[in-house]
C-alpha cells in the first residue's frame, strides 16, 4: 500500500532502474542533460543564468509537465511567497487539480506578512513532510505518484509580476498497483458563526487515506481559551455522529491545557505536529486578533476511508470568567492533506 511519507521506492542501499530528474528555472522541463543552458548573466552561459521565472499579472506559469510513470519526491519553493501564488497539481491528465491552495499555505504557512524575515523573527516549522526555513525556503516531502503525466501550475492573481524560484525533485519509476494519488485543499471561513460548525474538508469520494490537517486561527472573541473545538473524522456511512474524534483543538495538535505556561502560549515544531508560530495582539492569550498556526501529520496513524470522508471542528472556547464551554465566532482556515484514488 502506498502510504506517503512510508512509500518504498526502493531502499537507499539497493541499486535500481529508477531514474532520478528535476526540474527547476534553469532545466524547465527535467530533460536529460538539460540544467543550466539558459544565456545570460554577468559570468557567461552554465553560470547561474535563469535560477528564476517571472509570472506578470494573471498569467499561470506551467512549472511541471512530466510524462511517464513516477512519483515526485520533494519541492522547494524560495522568492515571493505569497496567497497571490495559487498552486495546482493535475495527475495523469484530469482536468480537476488534485492540489490547490495559495503556496504559502500549502506548505502550512498561512501569515506571510507578520514576520521580519531579515531580521531573525520567522516561525520555523520543523516536520516529517513539511519545512519552512530561513529566509521562506518552502520545502515538501510529500511523496506524489502519478502513473501516465503530472502537470503542476504557479497562477499570479496580483496586479503585479512576482517571481518564483523553484526545485521539483522526482522519480521516473514503477509505481506499486495499489497507489493513492496526493491531494491537497485549501478552505477558509472569516469568521465562523457563532454556534455553527467549520467544516475542515467534505467531498471526498474514493478509497483512501487522510494524512494531514494545517490550522490557521485569527481570534475575534474576548479573553477565553479558543482551542476547545474537537475535530471529527466522519468515515464512510458516518451521519451525525463521527468514527473518529479529538477532545480538543490542542490535543488534536498533541499539546494539553492550551500550551499554556505562566499565562502565555508554547510554540513548538516536532516531526509530526507543531503550534510553531503565535502572533499576539496586546495581553496575553486569546485576546482579540491574535492568530496561530499549526499542524498535524497522520503520518504514523493514517486515516483510512473506503467511500467517503468529512472533516469538522468547532470554533469552542473555554471561558476563564464563567467558567464554562461557549461558542466563539474566530477567523479559520486549512488545508488538508490525503491520499486517494482518482475518480
Amino acid at each position: 500500500m502506498f502510504n506517503g511519507l512510508n512509500c518504498n521506492l526502493g531502499n537507499l542501499f539497493e541499486l535500481s532502474d529508477a531514474k532520478s530528474r528535476a526540474i527547476n528555472a534553469e532545466n524547465p522541463d527535467g530533460s536529460v542533460g538539460g540544467g543550466c543552458h539558459a544565456e545570460g548573466g554577468a559570468l557567461g552561459r552554465g553560470w547561474k543564468c535563469r535560477p528564476a521565472i517571472e509570472v506578470k499579472p494573471g498569467e499561470t506559469a506551467v512549472l511541471a509537465d512530466i510524462e511517464g510513470e513516477g512519483a515526485i519526491n520533494s519541492m522547494w519553493f524560495g522568492g515571493q511567497i505569497t496567497p497571490e501564488f495559487i498552486l495546482r497539481i493535475y495527475w495523469d491528465d484530469c482536468e480537476t487539480p488534485s492540489v490547490e491552495c495559495p503556496l504559502n499555505t500549502f506548505f502550512a504557512y498561512k501569515f506571510t506578512g507578520d514576520t521580519n524575515h531579515f531580521n531573525g523573527e520567522f516561525p520555523i516549522l520543523n516536520s516529517a513532510a513539511v519545512l519552512v526555513a530561513p529566509c521562506r525556503g518552502m520545502n515538501c516531502y510529500w511523496q506524489m505518484p502519478f502513473r501516465r503525466h503530472c502537470r503542476m501550475t504557479l497562477e499570479n492573481t496580483a496586479s503585479h509580476s512576482l517571481w518564483s524560484f523553484y526545485q521539483i525533485n522526482y522519480t521516473l519509476t514503477t509505481l506499486p498497483a495499489d497507489i493513492g494519488y496526493f491531494h491537497a485543499r485549501y478552505r477558509e471561513m472569516n469568521p465562523v458563526p457563532k454556534g455553527e460548525i467549520y467544516t475542515v474538508i467534505d467531498g471526498i469520494k474514493g478509497k483512501g487515506q487522510y494524512v494531514g490537517t494545517a490550522l490557521f486561527a485569527t481570534l475575534n472573541g474576548r479573553n477565553s481559551c479558543w482551542v476547545e473545538g474537537e475535530m471529527k473524522f466522519y468515515i464512510d456511512d458516518d451521519d451525525e455522529f463521527p468514527t473518529v474524534c479529538f477532545t480538543g483543538i490542542e490535543d488534536y495538535l498533541c499539546g494539553s491545557y492550551a500550551f499554556a505556561v505562566h499565562g502565555r502560549t508554547h510554540t513548538f515544531s516536532a516531526p509530526y505536529c507543531g503550534l510553531y508560530y503565535v502572533e499576539y495582539s496586546n495581553g496575553t492569550q486569546g485576546r482579540q486578533h491574535d492568530s496561530y498556526a499549526g499542524y498535524r501529520w497522520h503520518i504514523v496513524d493514517p486515516i483510512r476511508f473506503e467511500k467517503s470522508l468529512r472533516v469538522t471542528v468547532h470554533d469552542l472556547g473555554w471561558n476563564e470568567t464563567t467558567t464554562a464551554l461557549e461558542p466563539r465566532s474566530d477567523d479559520f482556515s486549512s488545508v488538508s492533506y490525503w491520499y486517494q484514488t482518482l475518480l
